[in-house]
C-alpha cells in the first residue's frame, strides 16, 4: 500500500517512522473497527495497536473519532506511548506530510490537551518548532493560527496542567510577531496578528510570572515590539511602573536582566531540520571544507526574501544551546565563532545586522559567572580576535557595536550592564579564552579612539574588581586567575598565563594593576625610570648585602612586571638587557643563577630553592608569566638549567603541600617555627610571596618566615596547580628558540629537566616523578622515557609505595590505551632484568585495576613474532601474574583460549589453572560463552583469528584433564570447543 501521509520521490527510500505506523495498521486493521475487542493486549499488542491508532487518525479524518475512542478505551500508560509517537511524527515527518495528516495532527493535539496526556506539553513544543520564522506561505501562517487558537481555546486548562508551554508559546509569538509586523500587504496576516496580539498580551497582563520563566531574552524579544500599542503600553509599565504586573518579586526589569534565559527557548525558533544541519556544521565539518555546507544551508532555510530574520535566532541558537565538548574545541572542526562571522556576512539590512549583534552579545550586558555559562558569551570574543588582521571590520564593527550597547542599551540601568560586561570580559581572561587583551588594546588596525574606549573601559573593570578583593589572609577565590584551565587554552607557543591581579594598598585603595593586557591612560615614564634607576643599583646593593641585593631584585621585578606595556619600552628597559644585567651582578659576587643544585654548597644552612635569587625570578615567573616570558627564556638560551629549577620548584611545593595535608590537624594554629621544623619552608615562601603580591607589598624574602601565613588547603592546591601550569607554560615556550630542524616535542623537553633534576641527586625523587605523573599527565602517562627513568632511579621502597598510590587511582602511569601498553612491554624486553621487574610491579598494578582491555594486549604479545624463552621470560611471567588479578571475562578467557602453540606452550593453561581456584564459577561461565561465539560464523565472533581456529593446545588438554578428574567425560564437554579434540585426548 502506497503512503498516504508523507510526500516523497519515487527514488527516495520509505521513511522508516512513516513505515512503522502503515506495518502496524495494515496488520490490525481489522481489529480497528468496532465491535472492538475486550481482551487486555500485552506491552508487544499495546505498542502495535498505538502505531495502527496513530496511523489511522492521520490517515482516515473521517474515523478518527472513532479510532480515539478505541485509544480511550485501552490506554494504560496515560496516553504516554501514543504522544511519545506523536512527538516522533512531528519532529521526523511535518515537513513532508501531507496537509490532511498536518490537520489531523493539530486535531489530535486538541484531544491530547483534553484528556492531559502525559507529555503533551513536548508535543505542543514539537509543534511550535515547526513554524518558520520569516516564512509566509499559505501553510506556515496556517500553522500559526492553529496553534494560537488551540493555546486561547484550551487557556484554563494548560494554565492548570503545563503553564511552562504558554511561556513557551510566549516566546514563539512575540518572536513572530517581530516579523509579521514588518509586512502590511499580505491579507491573510490581519487576523493573524490580531489573535497572536490578544494571546501575548493576555499572558503577560495575567500571568506575568510566565513572563519571569523566561529570563533577559523576553526583553530582548519585546522591544522588537513596542512600536505596536498593545506592547508599547506593556513597555512603558515595565519601565515606569512595574507594580502594575502584581508579581511577587519582581520591582523592575533589572529583575529580568539577572534572570539568565534557558536554552530551551532558543531552540524553539530553531527548526528540528535545521537544528540536525547545524550541529553537524558544527561536530563534523573541517574548517576550511565549510563552504559547501554553508552554501546548501543557505539555500535550503535562507533562501526567502524575508529569511533573513531567521539569522538572529540562528546566532542565539549557536551561543546559548550548542556547546561542544573540550575534545571538539581542540580539533580542527569549524568553531562556533567563524560560523557566526559567516552568518554575519549574510546580513544586507542594517536592522537585520543589528539585531544579530544583540544576539550575539545580548549576555555580555548582564554576565553573572554566578548563573551565566562562560560558553554564551565565548563565540563573540574569539570572533573579534580572530578576525584581526585580515578581518579588522568584523573587530572594528563589534566592538563598536558593544561600547554602543554598553552606553545606550539601558541608561537608566548602566550600572548592571557595566558590571554585566566587566564580569565578561574579566570571566573571558580568567577561564583562558584568551590569554591577554593585547590582542585588541595593542592592535594597530584599530582606531585609537576605539583602542582609548577600550583601554578606560578595562582599567575601570580592573578598577572595580580591586574595590571587591577579599584580606590578603583569604585570597583563594584569586588563584583562579592563576590557574590554567585546561591545555587547550595553551595550544600555541605564544599563549601563556596572564597575570590578572590587582593591588590593593593597605588602605584598601586600588593601585596600578598588573596586568600589562590594559594599556594606561596616563604615560609609564616613572615607571620606566623606576626600573632603570633599580638596574643600576642592583650591582651596588648586592655588594654591599645578601639581603639587601635580594631586596633590590624583588623590586625590581616587580616595578618590571608592573611596567603598562613593553611597546613603549626603551634604552635599556629590554627583557634581554635586564636578564643579562642580573645575571652578571650576581655572577660578579659569587651567585650564578638557575645553578645546578649539586654544585650549590651542602650546608644545613643553605636552600637555593628559597629565598634565593633564583627563587624570586621563579616565584614571580609563576604569578605573571607573560612579562617574565623573555628574560627566563634569554638565560635558557644562554645555557642556564631554567626548566629542571622551574621543574624541581614545582615539585617541591608539590610535595610540601602534600606534607601540610598529611598533618592538617597539627598545622591549625601553630608558631612558624614549628611550620618551619615540619619541613615546608618553600611553601611558607611561596604563599607569603603570593599574598605580598596581591597586597602590592614588597618585602624582604629571607625574613619572610617571621609571618608564616595560616595554611589554607584550597589556597595551597591552586598555588600548586599554578606552579605546574607555569612549568607547562615554559616548556611551550622554549619550543620557539629552538632550531627549526630540531624535534623537540614538550615530552622530550620534560625528559631532559628530569634527567638534569635526577643528576643533581635530587631529593624527594619519587614525589618528582609522581608530581610529573599528576601534573603533566598529557606529556607522562605512556611516555617510554619517563617510565625507563622512573624504573632506573627509584628504588623497591619507592617503587612499593607509587603500586599503592596507582592501585587508589591518584594516577596513571601508562594510561588506557592498550595499543600504547603493548608497545611499551615489547620496548621493555631490551631493558636489563631489574627494570624490567619494576616495570612489571608497575603495570601489574595498574592494569588490576584499569578498564585496559588486557586480552588485546596479551594476543598482540603473544602473536607478535617468535618469542624467545630468555628474552621474553620476565614478560611472560609479568602478563602471568597480571591474569591471576584480573576475572576471567568472556573476551579475556577467549584471548587465552586462542594463544598460539609457541615457546610458553603452557601460559594458557596455568593460567586456566589459577582462575579454577579463584573464579572457577566465572571461568566456566565465560567458557561457555565463549563456545557460543565459536559455534556462530566466523564474521559474527568477537574474537581475532577466528577463521580456522586454532586453539591452544595446553588449554584444551588442561580442560580435558580437569572434567575427567572431575568424573565428567571430558569429550562430550570439549567437541564444541576444537575439531580437533579427539586427537588430542
Amino acid at each position: 500500500m502506497a503512503s498516504k501521509l508523507i510526500q516523497i520521490a519515487s527514488f527516495e527510500a520509505e521513511n522508516q517512522t512513516e513505515l512503522s505506523l502503515k506495518q502496524a495498521f495494515e496488520l490490525l486493521e481489522p481489529k480497528l473497527r468496532p465491535p472492538f475487542a475486550l481482551t487486555i493486549p500485552d506491552q508487544q499488542q499495546y505498542a502495535q495497536l498505538n502505531r495502527a491508532i496513530l496511523y489511522g487518525v492521520l490517515w482516515e479524518p473521517h474515523l478518527a473519532k472513532t479510532h480515539i475512542k478505541h485509544l480511550h478505551a485501552l490506554v494504560t500508560d496515560g496516553y504516554g506511548l501514543f504522544v511519545h509517537l506523536l512527538v516522533k511524527v512531528v519532529h521526523e515527518l511535518y515537513p513532508i506530510l501531507v496537509g490532511s495528516a498536518r490537520k489531523q495532527l493539530v486535531w489530535v493535539a486538541k484531544e491530547m490537551i483534553d484528556v492531559l496526556a502525559v507529555g503533551v506539553d513536548g508535543l505542543l513544543v514539537c509543534l511550535l518548532r515547526q513554524i518558520v520564522g520569516g516564512d509566509y506561505s499559505e501553510g506556515n501562517l496556517w500553522l500559526c493560527f492553529e496553534l494560537v487558537s488551540v493555546f486561547m481555546a484550551k487557556w484554563d486548562c494548560l494554565l492548570e496542567e503545563e503553564p511552562l508551554v504558554l511561556s513557551s508559546a510566549l516566546y514563539t509569538y512575540l518572536r513572530l510577531l517581530a516579523d509579521h509586523f514588518r509586512l502590511s500587504n499580505i491579507t491573510d496576516l490581519e487576523a493573524l496578528k490580531r489573535l497572536e496580539i490578544e494571546f501575548c498580551v493576555k499572558v503577560v497582563r495575567e500571568q506575568f510570572h510566565l513572563c519571569l520563566r523566561i529570563g533577559r531574552d523576553f526583553i530582548r524579544v519585546l522591544q522588537d515590539l513596542v512600536h505596536v500599542p498593545e506592547f508599547g503600553a506593556i513597555w512603558r509599565d515595565l519601565v515606569l511602573n512595574p507594580g502594575e504586573f502584581k508579581t511577587l518579586g519582581f520591582s523592575d526589569i533589572s529583575k529580568f536582566y539577572c534572570t539568565r534565559t534557558s536554552s530551551r527557548y532558543a531552540l524553539l525558533r530553531i527548526t528540528p531540520e535545521m537544528e540536525t544541519q547545524l550541529r553537524f556544521l558544527l561536530t563534523h565539518v573541517k574548517f576550511g571544507s565549510q563552504r559547501r555546507h554553508q552554501e546548501w544551508f543557505v539555500k535550503k532555510f535562507l533562501c526567502g526574501p524575508e529569511r533573513e530574520t531567521l539569522i538572529s535566532d540562528i546566532v542565539r541558537f549557536i551561543c546559548c544551546a550548542h556547546h561542544p565538548t573540550n575534545e571538539i574545541i581542540q580539533s580542527d572542526v569549524i568553531p562556533r565563532w567563524a560560523v557566526i562571522g559567516w552568518l554575519l556576512t549574510l546580513c544586507r539590512k542594517n536592522y537585520i545586522t543589528a539585531n544579530v549583534k544583540l544576539a550575539l552579545f545580548y549576555d555580555w550586558l548582564f554576565f553573572d559567572e554566578r548563573v551565566d555559562n562562560i560558553m554564551n558569551i565565548e563565540p563573540a570574543m574569539l570572533l573579534m580576535v580572530y578576525s584581526i588582521p585580515k578581518y579588522i571590520d568584523m573587530t572594528h564593527t563589534l566592538l563598536e557595536f558593544l561600547f554602543l550597547l554598553v552606553d545606550n542599551y539601558d541608561v537608566q540601568h548602566i550600572d548592571v550592564i557595566v558590571k554585566g560586561a566587566s564580569s565578561a570580559f574579566n570571566a573571558l581572561l580568567r577561564k583562558g579564552v584568551i590569554q591577554s587583551m593585547e590582542v585588541l588594546t595593542s592592535c594597530d588596525a584599530l582606531s585609537p579612539f576605539l583602542r582609548e574606549r577600550l583601554g578606560r573601559f578595562l582599567l575601570g573593570m580592573k578598577m572595580a574588581v580591586s574595590k571587591e578583593l577579599q584580606p590578603a589572609n583569604v585570597p583563594g577565590h584569586l588563584l583562579t586567575h592563576l590557574k590554567l584551565p585546561n591545555s587547550s587554552c595553551i595550544e600555541t607557543p605564544t599563549s601563556s598565563l596572564k597575570g590578572q591581579l590587582t593591588r590593593t594598598q593597605e588602605d584598601g585603595s586600588a593601585t596600578k594593576p598588573i596586568d600589562s593586557s590594559v594599556p594606561s591612560v596616563v604615560t609609564n615614564e616613572c615607571q620606566i625610570v623606576a626600573v632603570e634607576n633599580l638596574l643600576k643599583k642592583c650591582g651596588e646593593k648586592i655588594k654591599k648585602s645578601y639581603v639587601m641585593g635580594h631586596q633590590t631584585l624583588e623590586e625590581l621585578l616587580s616595578s618590571f612586571v608592573n611596567l603598562s606595556s613593553h611597546k613603549t619600552m626603551g634604552g635599556t628597559i629590554f627583557p634581554e638587557v635586564i636578564s643579562s644585567t642580573i645575571a652578571k651582578e650576581f655572577q660578579l659576587n659569587g651567585y650564578k643563577l638557575f645553578a645546578s643544585l649539586q654544585f650549590l654548597p651542602d650546608k644545613p644552612d643553605f636552600d637555593d630553592e628559597i629565598g634565593s635569587a633564583t627563587s624570586l625570578i621563579i616565584r614571580t615567573f609563576i604569578f605573571s608569566q607573560p612579562k617574565m616570558q623573555d628574560m627566563l627564556l634569554y638565560w635558557s638560551k644562554n645555557g642556564f638549567s631554567v626548566g629542571a629549577r622551574l621543574l624541581s620548584y614545582a615539585s617541591r611545593l608539590a610535595y610540601e603541600a602534600y606534607m601540610v595535608d598529611c598533618m592538617r590537624d597539627k598545622m591549625v594554629d601553630e608558631d612558624s617555627a614549628k611550620t618551619i621544623d615540619l619541613g615546608m619552608p618553600l611553601l611558607i615562601f611561596h604563599v607569603n610571596g603570593y599574598n605580598s603580591f596581591l597586597n602590592g607589598k614588597i618585602e624582604n624574602s629571607l625574613e619572610s618566615f617571621s609571618s608564616t601565613p595560616k595554611i589554607d588547603n584550597k589556597l595551597v592546591s591552586e598555588l600548586v596547580d599554578s606552579a605546574f601550569a607555569a612549568y607547562r607554560c615554559f616548556l611551550m615556550y622554549s619550543q620557539t628558540i629552538l632550531p627549526k630542524d630540531e624535534d623537540m616535542s614538550l615530552t622530550k623537553l620534560l625528559v631532559s629537566d628530569l634527567i638534569s633534576c635526577i643528576e643533581w641527586g635530587t631529593k624527594r625523587l619519587k614525589f618528582l616523578f609522581c608530581s610529573v605523573f599528576r601534573r603533566l599527565s598529557d606529556l607522562s602517562i605512556g611516555k617510554e622515557d619517563i617510565i625507563r627513568l622512573l624504573v632506573s632511579q627509584l628504588d623497591h621502597t619507592d617503587l612499593v609505595d607509587i603500586q599503592l598510590e596507582i592501585g587508589l587511582k591518584k594516577f596513571s602511569i601508562f594510561g588506557e590505551n592498550s595499543e600504547t601498553i603493548f608497545h611499551l612491554i615489547e620496548s621493555s624486553l631490551s631493558w636489563g632484568c631489574l627494570e624490567q621487574y619494576k616495570f612489571w610491579g608497575l603495570i601489574r598494578s595498574e592494569l588490576a585495576v584499569s578498564k585496559v582491555q588486557l586480552e588485546k594486549v596479551i594476543l598482540g604479545f603473544f602473536c607478535s613474532g617468535e618469542l624467545h624463552a630468555k628474552r621474553n621470560a620476565i614478560a611472560v611471567e609479568g602478563l602471568l601474574t597480571l591474569c591471576s588479578c584480573r576475572a576471567p571475562t568472556p573476551e579475556l578467557v577467549g584471548a587465552i583460549m586462542l594463544l598460539p602453540n609457541n615457546v610458553f606452550q603452557d601460559f594458557a593453561a596455568a593460567v586456566l589453572a589459577t582462575w579454577v581456584v579463584s573464579n572457577a564459577s566465572t571461568l566456566f561461565d565465560s567458557l561457555a560463552e565463549f563456545s557460543e561465539k565459536l559455534d556462530k560464523k566466523t564474521g559474527d565472533s568477537d574474537f581475532p583469528n577466528s577463521a580456522g581456529i586454532m586453539m591452544n593446545h595446553s588449554a584444551i588438554l588442561w580442560l580435558f584433564n580437569y572434567f575427567n578428574a572431575k568424573g565428567m567425560n571430558g569429550s562430550n564437554i570439549m567437541r564444541n570447543l576444537s575439531r580437533d579434540i579427539c586427537s588430542k585426548k
